[in-house]
């Protein structure tokens, strides 16, 4: 099958080399002069892969759309301006998958809506979410992820196709849940990050169930299940995200408080914004990522977001 990967960053990269791994053909695209890109083109490797001469590397996204499961893996909030430019080349019968996490923060849309928003009816989009890390995967180190779609018959395929010794795939069985709860770790991480910076790391455990809650009460104001925040999606990806020293969230939550600039891309930090406005409109109450959302985007102290969140009204824990 003719597999094409939009994005050459760790994500992309990793993506592309495991779907060649697993024996389809792979064309990998970037943005002509991002540094990622020149560097993939002109080396046919980066810090966490090497291609073979047999992968194509373009930055033709007309060329790239030619293939029949298309992948992207960009930063969520460029996802819309991306879908412009495809919806142009008027993509017929085509898969995409997603393997981004994020919430549109203009719109509070889930990526699979504004992807669907660009698409005929014959095209279908999924996600492909959960835990792991490039560098440990391709040191052959296996992790379970997931796959979810609205069309039951796409998310079977890509199941089948994509399933291997080193990726044990589950069915996703709520888009809103898996979409919502694989965004709002990244938030976590950031506030994971922090708590690492403090020297007070014994907090993750409470962080992490309390975190889980407030997430949980998220998805289920959006229409989603509350238990996916324990699943794959959310609970699932906390070692990666919240203990992980190849997390750039929790990396950059760290170096935030040390008052260190951080030159990756920290998805949580966009998605604490997203996650603040959707709090509002729809009247969730989520103190950790509200917090986290105040020290980011409102010159609040750690300290204060801390002293906050324990001089909370006592209540019981469920």
């Amino acid at each position: 099958m003719n597999i094409s990967i939009i994005g050459t960053g760790r994500w992309g990269s990793f993506i592309a080399w495991y779907i060649k791994r697993i024996g389809h053909n792979i064309t990998i695209c970037g943005e002509e002069n991002a540094p990622d890109f020149i560097e993939l083109r002109d080396t046919r490797s980066n810090s966490v892969v090497s291609f073979p001469e047999d992968v194509e590397i373009t930055s033709n996204l007309e060329r790239a759309l030619k293939s029949e499961i298309i992948i992207i893996s960009v930063p969520s909030q460029a996802l819309r301006s991306l879908m412009s430019r495809i919806k142009e080349a008027s993509p017929r019968d085509k898969t995409f998958v997603l393997c981004m996490k994020g919430i549109e923060i203009s719109t509070g849309k889930r990526l699979s809506e504004i992807c669907e928003e660009f698409l005929n009816e014959s095209c279908k989009v999924a996600v492909w979410i959960g835990p792991g890390h490039p560098q440990e995967f391709v040191k052959g180190v296996p992790n379970c992820m997931v796959i979810d779609s609205r069309d039951q018959k796409t998310k079977e395929m890509l199941v089948d196709e994509f399933s291997s010794d080193l990726i044990r795939f589950y069915y996703g069985c709520d888009l809103i849940g898996n979409e919502i709860g694989a965004a709002a770790k990244n938030v976590i991480g950031i506030a994971a990050g922090m708590l690492d910076g403090l020297g007070i790391s014994s907090l993750k455990g409470a962080l992490m169930s309390r975190a889980t809650r407030e997430v949980a009460r998220l998805i289920a104001a959006l229409g989603g299940q509350e238990n996916s925040a324990y699943g794959l999606c959310h609970l699932g990806d906390y070692e990666a995200t919240v203990f992980s020293r190849f997390s750039h969230n929790r990396m950059f939550g760290e170096m935030y408080v040390k008052g260190e600039k951080y030159d990756k891309l920290a998805e949580g930090y966009y998605t604490a914004a997203a996650i603040e406005n959707l709090c509002k409109k729809y009247k969730v109450e989520m103190p950790i990522c509200h917090e986290i959302y105040s020290v980011l985007y409102e010159n609040k102290s750690v300290k204060e977001a801390i002293d906050a969140l324990f001089s909370r009204k006592i209540k019981s824990e469920f």
